[in-house]
């Protein structure tokens, strides 16, 4: 017999469902043997995912540019069914493919391209109506995009510089044993960060950062996630933003990515 027993499986679950819109089936399960657990589960989520009654005044990351965020985490680690749940509420928020893909692409220099394959997936299998889990609105991708503020965040940098990749020292090194493999990761990388800044993508240079950032805090990258944190402070982005946007990957990659998040926020403000 479960010692939780201060709260009804039946409640949890009622309050899950009207913040989130909709639950995958397990949570049932999980909800009649370990209610709190999932009630705390509820109310993180809710607040770094921005569920309904659970956001904060003060936060500052809209709810579009989090479940950017937290869709391409949860395919960077292969989850092709919860990730197409998300690709749905990003439609409901009048999220549309193209940005979604730009997101990936934020993603993809610290995961790997196969991330953006994952994408595409989720975004095919949001749009089967066989797929169970979440509202699909009508006519599937938003024909029009729903402006949120990040897509004018972080497009200027403080400074110029060569933000080029072949410009860390590790870079310069691979590039004198091989200046072709130098030269051709350097270009993808450079394209999917923006770097020398704004060309024509709808996310600008900083906000791609918050999403390559939360990705390294999960590797449990400090020295990369501070390098990275810089420049997403360089273009104007702020510590409230990043941390933010480190916790948008909790519910999947646990409190601990937080933590070395914190690390290499403090470093990077060292710095």
């Amino acid at each position: 017999m479960t010692e939780e027993t201060d709260l009804r499986a039946e409640d949890v679950m009622a309050h899950f469902i009207a913040e989130r819109g909709d639950l995958f089936e397990e949570f049932h399960l999980m909800a009649r043997e370990i209610p709190e657990t999932v009630d705390l589960v509820r109310r993180t989520a809710g607040y770094v995912h921005f569920y309904e009654n659970q956001t904060a005044a003060d936060q500052e990351l809209s709810g579009p540019m989090r479940e950017l965020i937290a869709t391409c985490q949860l395919c960077a680690r292969n989850d092709d069914r919860f990730a197409p749940n998300h690709v749905r509420r990003l439609y409901r928020m009048g999220v549309n493919n193209r940005l979604i893909f730009e997101a990936a692409s934020s993603i993809a220099p610290i995961v790997g391209w196969s991330t953006i394959a994952h994408v595409a997936q989720a975004i095919l299998t949001a749009n089967d109506p066989k797929y169970p889990y979440g509202e699909l609105p009508a006519g599937g991708e938003p024909k029009e995009l729903t402006i949120f503020p990040e897509l004018s965040l972080g497009r200027e940098r403080a400074e110029s510089g060569d933000e080029s990749l072949l410009q860390t020292p590790e870079w310069r090194y691979v590039a004198d044993i091989d200046p072709e493999l130098a030269r051709r990761a350097a270009a993808f990388v450079d394209h999917c960060l923006v770097a020398g800044g704004v060309k024509e993508p709808l996310l600008g240079p900083g906000v791609r950062e918050l999403i390559a950032i939360a990705a390294l805090c999960a590797r449990g990258e400090v020295d990369f996630a501070a390098q990275h944190i810089r420049r997403a402070y360089a273009y104007g982005m702020n510590r409230r933003q990043v941390l933010e946007a480190i916790s948008c990957v909790l519910p999947m990659t646990g409190a601990l990515t937080v933590q070395i998040g914190a690390r290499a926020m403090q470093q990077a403000e060292r710095s």
